[in-house]
């Protein structure tokens, strides 16, 4: 047990998590948490970053290791703001999650809505991984320290989902500035790594997989289910490993710049 503590173990880090009030983000911190981080939730509004505050002091009882602050991930200003209080008040950043993202709506190509497609871009690309990580690399770079980020790409990286474009283009450029950015960082002790989820219930993609009147899967998650070789839908809680996997230094520190899947062998399917 003293050599995974050794390997696994994050004491003395913080971890800062956009999109903090989420489900996925909510495993990550609990994961954080277990294995001795400090975490700070960042959130666009601040009641989702208390709620995901007391709940995992809950579920951990370590609530004196967890910051709520309500960060605005598309504005600079916002994220110098939220990392002077991060460092003041949990001593430094050591490891930054872009979580913040999601998607709204499914249309045919034709019937896009340029405006809220540029939302989508906007959400998952500027919010999600773009303002945060020049920010706090920045930062990391000045301090002359290292630190590792970790951005959340998905299926739609590899291969487009139906119906939902401007995902598909966002989750795909995250996959691709993963890579160029771990290049550029990589001499400043910077790694970048992304985690691509299969499906996971959330609350914004349980209506398009799951019927809310009778329980039953709707023909999207039907078809999803039937892509997936596992034959379910992922757990939040089997992220935790290969999160605290790629914020480690000692498991981790000579891997940069790759995407790693948890799909259930969904992009392996075959027929």
């Amino acid at each position: 047990m003293d050599y995974l503590h050794e390997m696994f173990s994050l004491e003395g880090k913080t971890v800062a998590i956009t999109g903090g009030g989420g489900v996925i983000a909510g495993t990550m911190s609990e994961a954080f948490l277990k294995a001795g981080a400090k975490v700070s939730l960042w959130d666009i509004k601040m009641e989702f970053a208390e709620t995901a505050k007391e709940r995992l002091n809950a579920e951990t009882g370590a609530g004196d290791r967890v910051q709520a602050l309500e960060v605005d991930t598309t504005s600079e200003d916002s994220v110098r703001t939220a990392l002077a209080s991060c460092a003041s008040e949990l001593g430094g950043l050591d490891v930054l999650v872009n979580g913040a993202g999601g998607n709204r709506g499914k249309a045919a190509f034709v019937d896009v809505d340029v405006e809220l497609f540029e939302e989508i871009l906007r959400l998952n690309l500027i919010a999600g991984l773009l303002v945060p990580t020049k920010v706090i690399a920045a930062y990391w770079k000045e301090k002359s320290v290292g630190g590792a980020i970790i951005n959340m790409a998905s299926m739609a990286s590899y291969v487009p989902l139906s119906g939902v474009w401007a995902y598909d283009a966002a989750k795909a450029a995250v996959m691709n500035l993963t890579m160029a950015t771990a290049k550029e960082f990589a001499p400043d002790h910077i790694r970048v790594n992304a985690i691509a989820p299969g499906f996971f219930i959330g609350k914004q993609n349980r209506a398009l997989l799951i019927d809310e009147a009778t329980g039953e899967l709707t023909q999207r998650g039907q078809d999803v289910i039937a892509h997936t070789p596992a034959g379910r839908f992922g757990e939040a809680s089997e992220l935790a490993g290969v999160s605290l996997f790629l914020a480690s230094e000692k498991a981790a520190g000579f891997v940069t710049g790759v995407t790693i899947p948890v799909d259930g062998g969904y992009l392996v399917h075959n027929i």
